[in-house]
Parts: structure tokens; C-alpha cells; sequence
């Protein structure tokens, strides 16, 4: 999972529930990077109470999807797609490149709204998640 659709998702603009039912059996995880943006998001919301709903969604999350740490083979990957992508003068966000490296490292298909960037990763695969956006 990207954090774009999982933002969207607390902002009520993808119906995630239903984005998960289609998966299937298909396991879902998100990068540490993930859990990072999110968990920052919260600590930039200046209002109390939008502050504690944001910080509650985003702790139920964290519960019910597992996050992948960033090791070893993540680094490896994350190295050769940054190598990749510089050398076709492509980069993307630094963040992004965590993400798509430790989908790559752990052969998982990404779920984004940002499918822009994430398709100039050669190699990932992306989940349809068009139909899935309000």
C-alpha cells in the first residue's frame, strides 16, 4: 500500500474496503517509509480533534496491515532502482523509491494513486485501483 490511497481512503475519497475485497486472498503490507508519512501526517495537524481522528485511523491501520522493515534486501533494490531510474534521468520522490523498492524486494504488486511515477519502476507491478477512487 502506498500512502496515497491510504490519505485517500481517511479523506473519503477511495473505498478501500471495497479495493481489499477484490484482492482476495492477495496479502496486503505496507513499507516502514509508509508508516512513516502517515505518522507524520499526524503530527502536522495543528487542530486537537482532527489531530486525535487522524491518529486514530492511522494507529488502525498500523494494527491491521503488517509494515515491511527496511533491510537489507530492501537496500539492494532500493540501490538498483535508484540507479535505474537516475541513469534514465526518471527519478522519482526518494519516498517513493522505498516504497517501490520494498515491493520489489518482497515480489508484492503496489497499490498507489500516484501510478505516474510508480510506472516508470521497472518491474513493479501495480494494482487497478482507478475504479476504486470517488
Amino acid at each position: 500500500m502506498d500512502t496515497s490511497v491510504l490519505v485517500a481512503a481517511e479523506r473519503g475519497g477511495f473505498r478501500f474496503e471495497e479495493m481489499l475485497r477484490s484482492l482476495g486472498d492477495e496479502p496486503v503490507a505496507m513499507a516502514a517509509i509508509t508508516a512513516a508519512e502517515l505518522l507524520h501526517g499526524c503530527h502536522c495537524v495543528s487542530d486537537a480533534g482532527a489531530r486525535a481522528r487522524r491518529s486514530a485511523f492511522v494507529e488502525g491501520l498500523l494494527e491491521a496491515i503488517p509494515v515491511f522493515p527496511y533491510g537489507v534486501p530492501e537496500a539492494r533494490r532500493h540501490a538498483e532502482l535508484w540507479a535505474d531510474l537516475a541513469r534514465q534521468g526518471v527519478l522519482i520522490g526518494p519516498h517513493d523509491m522505498l516504497v517501490g523498492a520494498t515491493a520489489l524486494a518482497r515480489g508484492y504488486a503496489l497499490s498507489t494513486l500516484n501510478r505516474t511515477e510508480f510506472a516508470r519502476v521497472r518491474g513493479l507491478r501495480l494494482v487497478p485501483t482507478e475504479r476504486f477512487e470517488t
